[in-house]
């Protein structure tokens, strides 16, 4: 009965316009961020690094409320996906149209940012993407993630070696492929490398699938606006990526890096992105660059 009140409380949220379910998703970034010592010390702990090593003006709440913003963002856009897009600024879109006419396919990266969930809906009106993505533990939260992000054109597969090969048919056949590269990856299956100055566990996966026919990739991100008034959506082609796994997974650090800072209160700060996975070796003995 809980699941399901949950569940319909969430349409419910959607179905607002998005200046309220942005300040409802704010109270809810305030809500968890009070509520909860493990999210307030992971929040606190990497936002404040961040902020300090990059000398950005420390806005601890404005970054919470916009953490909560991330998902009724997310909530919002798959409710009500045309109005999103009536939604979206795109910015570089010649980057995108060059890359994919090259015809060996396009790897989007869309890190946790602001309405990253709106970037691939933006690229589906123009051309077929397959997106990896790693199902929840919880089996009604997957059936809502799920159900939300089905839409034409798009087509989600799972982070094994099935959702992989997938990717691998896409790419040849010249359409998109989309992956988180800000997700910690299964023990085993990443690389440490510096992110924002500690050692965190990364995927070179996405140097892997372009290095196998040249495919361009590019990082994608989604800032949001004032309240209420949509997103930025902008793109960057980054220099082709090493063979080496752990040269390539640094590479992609620093893109990813340079993402964030597009709108850095905007991330996902409460994601222990440090985390040591189950079957991963462990980091260098030092964890601070």
């Amino acid at each position: 009965m809980q699941k399901i009140l949950l569940k319909l409380s969430l349409s419910a949220i959607a179905a607002l316009p998005l200046y309220f379910v942005q300040v409802i998703g704010a109270g809810l970034g305030i809500l968890a961020y009070i509520g909860s010592g493990h999210y307030r010390y992971l929040f606190r702990h990497q936002y404040e690094a961040v902020v300090a090593s990059r000398q950005l003006p420390f806005q601890l709440w404005q970054a919470v409320m916009a953490s909560g913003m991330l998902l009724s963002d997310s909530l919002w856009i798959w409710r009500n996906p045309l109005k999103a897009l009536k939604l979206v600024e795109v910015q570089d879109w010649d980057i995108v149209k060059d890359a994919i006419n090259e015809g060996h396919g396009l790897v989007m990266l869309t890190p946790h940012l602001g309405g990253f969930e709106i970037i691939p809906r933006v690229l589906a009106q123009h051309f077929p993407a397959t997106i990896l993505y790693r199902p929840s533990r919880q089996n009604w939260l997957n059936e809502v993630v799920e159900a939300g992000r089905t839409y034409p054109n798009m087509h989600f597969v799972p982070t094994n070696l099935h959702g992989v090969r997938q990717m691998t048919r896409a790419l040849t056949r010249g359409e998109a492929i989309g992956i988180l590269p800000d997700q910690v990856p299964s023990g085993g299956e990443g690389v440490w490398v510096p992110f924002f100055g500690r050692y965190a566990y990364s995927t070179p996966l996405p140097a892997r699938l372009a290095n196998r026919n040249n495919t361009p990739v590019v990082m994608f991100t989604a800032k949001r606006k004032a309240l209420g008034k949509g997103w930025l959506m902008q793109a960057t082609r980054l220099a082709p990526l090493s063979q080496d796994s752990i040269k390539a997974a640094t590479e992609l650090s620093i893109a990813i890096e340079n993402a964030v800072l597009v709108a850095p209160n905007q991330f996902i700060w409460a994601y222990n992105r440090y985390k040591h996975p189950a079957g991963a070796e462990l980091p260098p003995k030092s964890s601070i660059i």
